[in-house]
């Protein structure tokens, strides 16, 4: 029996940038599925204030050298790779000079948000599926945590849809609590269409703030993750509208939820999971 491939993207994971919670279950839970027997890849930007020595990157040379379209605009793509050795793990990195190369992450050392970081979530996002095209890996399912990640499943689900990468695949989104407190520029969802889509693909982002980007992902995805107890009540609302399968978030032993859910959405036995 064939090996289920989860593809895990994600703004943080541990031991590489912990800003939050989500580092913890990035590293956490794949390697609980992979344990189980699921094929893992995970997906992430290179910000600047990860130490490439330190956590020995090196640049995949056969996958770099792409480029991403942002606002008719060329931006160059490299992936680096690291490996996790006690989990047999690899990591893929997302790195472009222009938005990443900085040492700060969303906002610069007086802590002001970046101007920039609509372009940096659109060309994570964008990045992300190509990358995962160039490798030949078709993932069963697609997990998305974090706002960072949001138009994940909006392009899988209109540019991608028919590409044999990502036509079967499940996409799954966590919302997190963490979130910013700002907003993105207000071009944002207009800026985020990909060839294929129409501005009506990405309405649901066009207010660019925290919530928008989560109900802007769970629009498009095929089940839904509550990963924090306090979470805004509009977006929950949204959530509980959609009747999408739902894992109300609590750690379980080996993350048996996550599995019993990841199998339940791979078989299109799509419930409600309280």
């Amino acid at each position: 029996m064939a090996k289920t491939k989860l593809l895990i993207v994600t703004h943080e994971m541990s031991p590489f940038l912990e800003l939050t919670k989500i580092s913890e279950i990035t590293r956490q839970l794949p390697q609980a599925m992979q344990d189980k027997g699921f094929e893992i890849r995970i997906l992430m930007p290179k910000f600047g204030n990860i130490n490439e020595r330190r956590n020995r990157l090196h640049e995949v040379i056969r996958l770099s050298g792409m480029n991403i379209i942002i606002d008719d605009n060329d931006n160059p793509l490299i992936i680096k790779v690291a490996s996790i050795p006690a989990a047999r793990m690899q990591v893929y990195f997302l790195d472009n000079e222009e938005y990443f190369q900085r040492k700060q992450v969303f906002r610069d050392a007086s802590g002001k948000f970046f101007d920039d970081n609509d372009e940096r979530t659109i060309f994570f996002c964008k990045g992300a599926l190509e990358t995962v095209k160039k490798l030949g890996w078709a993932p069963d399912i697609v997990h998305c945590h974090g706002w960072m990640s949001s138009l994940v499943p909006a392009y899988i689900k209109t540019t991608y849809k028919n590409d044999p990468t990502f036509k079967n695949s499940k996409v799954v989104y966590s919302i997190y609590e963490d979130c910013f407190t700002e907003t993105l520029n207000a071009n944002f969802s207009k800026k985020a269409v990909m060839a294929n889509m129409t501005e009506a693909d990405t309405k649901a982002f066009e207010a660019s703030d925290c919530n928008s980007m989560h109900i802007g992902a769970v629009t498009h995805s095929d089940a839904v993750v509550l990963a924090d107890e306090k979470l805004n009540k509009d977006v929950l609302k949204f959530v509980k509208d959609s009747n999408k399968p739902t894992l109300a978030y609590n750690l379980t032993e080996n993350f048996e939820n996550f599995y019993n859910f990841y199998e339940e959405i791979s078989n299109d036995e799509l419930v409600s999971v309280a």
